[in-house]
């Protein structure tokens, strides 16, 4: 694209970001049979690699190889599953970012690949069954045209089936289909005993969902047709999320009459809600993040304090808290454990932080943590930037958080270039994460990275959440525009030099912005966005977003919908208004979660509407990724391309140069 390769700090960004991503990556590693397993990248190998050794002492050799299956990158590893005592590892490929999953077969001893092959795979879970004779999944009936990612067809009617090893997916097991509710999702976990199979299904997006529950101990032949599922919550009025069984009395994680989340216990044999019991009650202000069961009796329980992570030690039987975890201020990334070991990781990041992997053997009387693992970052000082949380007023006055970092002693005086990012949507929380082209901004262009946790996330619980979504929708694009008038009226900036980001539901939000407030903003880029909030409910899997957004074929809906949807509300020729902010769009050719159409008919009404004014200076501009999707997956050499091309775009249309 000639206007983003002539933009001129570009070869810098590009050349320096390189040299700042090639840092050893790690995940937690996590434990099956007897042998220790985990995520590494060398730093710019553009896919992650799986490796197992036999203790955490031991040599440690590649077990699966992403990087060997495409030249350039874009066959990703979406989702793998080792079977209980590490019999079978099962595994899902994408290819060109698509949400279509192949999922393969291996043995996990001589990494034999077996014959089986599982097609049409989206939306799925993974769960084997403890005897590892089979493994439960999702799939979609066939459907006419194409099924690579590039086509628009709406996705409904998933099933669910159980796989044997050594068969073909044409002989697999209907386990549970919905075909009276085509919009329905389900996935299986298989109990911490192997007893039970336990079903949540969901309709949207919502944090709702069903629960049922498989006895499959009881099954005289086995698994080998729909199975008798027993309905313990056969209604969408809450969220359950397993953690734990003993015997017949099951431990969740749920939000029913919880907005910040508690711990319940169920025993199934007293299935009536008067016999449900609170293990953990929600917080007064906190929110109940994840729950996970370590060690037999532990319960490893997160909290979420003003969009920060702390961890917590409980007792599994009574709730009560053994110990906290230490940890910085930023964000818990990922935890490993399981019930049956007595070991625990769990790793840290923060905006200047890639990671740091603590270990805790649970088995000792005072479980303490220590550093297993901690990456040392080359070319960045952490004490050369500034991390501050400010809260500032909404227009209805609600305080809203946003970090901000920057260089150390900077001066607010209206000069700083800012990078203002937000999401706002599906109770997804923004936390503190390490991103490398965040810091090559404050550092190389004299910027500031400012996170708003506007609503419509999970920040503060389903309140914060429902207080962002369907007919409260403004909310969020108000709580974006205040965060750019409070960096403004505080001297950190003025409009124009403020960059607005944000991807997916966020790129809605970023085009969403333009279209209400164009004067507020000297730049914008929206990444692979929602545009048009009148029919995306028609496009793959859109129909699922109805539960944020609602739907245009509800009249009610409609007047909500009309009001912001981008596409609708770019203005009409002849355009006379204030000048529109430079605009970067980004799609890519095989995004099957938010269809390319949607940027594309943004992007024609844009030339349409504010292209042919002659107020309009600054370029307005669409890039389109090929053998690319919605961004999981998506290979390194085209990550640091793809930032590269955005802080450039926005380095020269907001008239930044590189500093040294």
């Amino acid at each position: 694209m000639p206007y983003l390769e002539q933009c001129a700090v570009r070869p810098q960004f590009h050349q320096r970001l390189t040299e700042l991503y090639d840092y050893p990556k790690y995940s937690c590693p996590y434990k099956r049979g007897k042998r220790y397993f985990y995520f590494h990248n060398q730093g710019l190998q553009n896919q992650e690699v799986l490796y197992v050794q036999d203790s955490l002492a031991g040599a440690a050799t590649v077990f699966f190889d992403p990087n060997t299956l495409s030249e350039d990158g874009t066959v990703a590893l979406k989702m793998g599953r080792l079977s209980e005592e590490c019999e079978y590892f099962a595994y899902g490929l994408s290819s060109s970012g698509s949400d279509w999953v192949t999922v393969s077969f291996m043995k996990a001893d001589d990494l034999t690949t077996l014959p089986d092959v599982l097609e049409r795979v989206k939306f799925s879970c993974l769960a084997w069954t403890h005897d590892a004779k089979g493994i439960f999944y999702n799939c979609y009936p066939r459907q006419e045209g194409k099924s690579d990612g590039t086509e628009t067809t709406c996705n409904i009617n998933q099933k669910l089936f159980y796989h044997v090893v050594g068969t073909k997916q044409s002989e697999d097991i209907l386990v549970a289909e919905f075909p009276e509710h085509p919009k329905w999702h389900s996935s299986v976990t298989i109990s911490d005993d192997g007893r039970y199979a336990v079903l949540s299904i969901t309709e949207g997006c919502e944090p709702v969902n069903q629960l049922w529950y498989c006895d499959l101990q009881q099954l005289a032949d086995g698994i080998a047709g729909l199975l008798p599922w027993v309905k313990l919550v056969d209604n969408f009025d809450a969220q359950y999320s397993y953690v734990t069984n003993k015997g017949t009395v099951f431990t969740f994680r749920s939000n029913l009459n919880a907005p910040r989340y508690s711990v319940i216990n169920i025993d199934i044999q007293k299935p009536d809600r008067h016999n449900w019991a609170t293990l953990i009650p929600q917080h007064d202000k906190d929110v109940l993040g994840f729950v996970s069961c370590a060690n037999q009796h532990y319960l490893v329980v997160n909290y979420v304090h003003d969009v920060k992570d702390t961890l917590q030690l409980c007792e599994l039987s009574t709730g009560r808290l053994v110990r906290e975890l230490p940890l910085d201020v930023g964000t818990v990334s990922a935890v490993s454990c399981k019930r049956t070991q007595s070991e625990l990781f769990y790793k840290f990041t923060s905006f200047t932080t890639p990671g740091v992997i603590y270990h805790c053997y649970l088995s000792v009387s005072d479980p303490q943590p220590s550093v297993f693992r901690e990456v040392e970052l080359k070319g960045i000082k952490q004490d050369e930037y500034e991390i501050n949380q400010v809260f500032y007023p909404s227009k209805d006055g609600t305080k809203i958080p946003m970090f901000l970092v920057h260089a150390k002693g900077l001066k607010k005086d209206a000069s700083h270039p800012v990078f203002l990012y937000g999401y706002g949507g599906f109770e997804a929380s923004i936390q503190p994460y390490y991103n490398v082209s965040y810091l090559l901004y404050v550092r190389h262009l004299g910027g500031i990275l400012a996170v708003a946790n506007i609503r419509g996330g999970g920040e503060y619980g389903l309140t914060w959440y429902k207080a962002g979504t369907l007919g409260n929708k403004q909310n969020c694009f108000d709580d974006f525009q205040c965060a750019a008038e409070y960096l403004v009226q505080e001297k950190y900036t003025t409009a124009g030099r403020i960059a607005i980001n944000g991807a997916s539901n966020g790129g809605l939000l970023v085009a969403a912005c333009v279209n209400q407030r164009p004067d507020l903003f000297g730049c914008a880029v929206a990444e692979v966005g929602v545009m048009d909030m009148l029919k995306f409910h028609k496009f793959t899997i859109g129909h699922a977003w109805t539960t944020d957004y609602g739907c245009s074929d509800d009249p009610e809906q409609f007047k909500w919908l009309i009001k912001y949807s981008p596409l609708h509300n770019v203005p009409q020729p002849p355009y006379s208004g204030p000048p529109y902010p430079a605009i970067l769009l980004l799609t890519a050719d095989h995004d099957d979660r938010v269809v390319p159409l949607h940027t594309l008919k943004y992007c024609a009404a844009l030339q349409h509407g504010v292209g042919s004014s002659s107020v309009q200076r600054q370029p307005l501009l669409v890039r389109v990724d090929t053998r690319s999707g919605h961004g999981a997956g998506k290979p390194t050499t085209k990550a640091i391309l793809e930032d590269t091309h955005i802080f450039a775009f926005i380095a020269e249309t907001l008239g930044l140069s590189w500093i040294d």
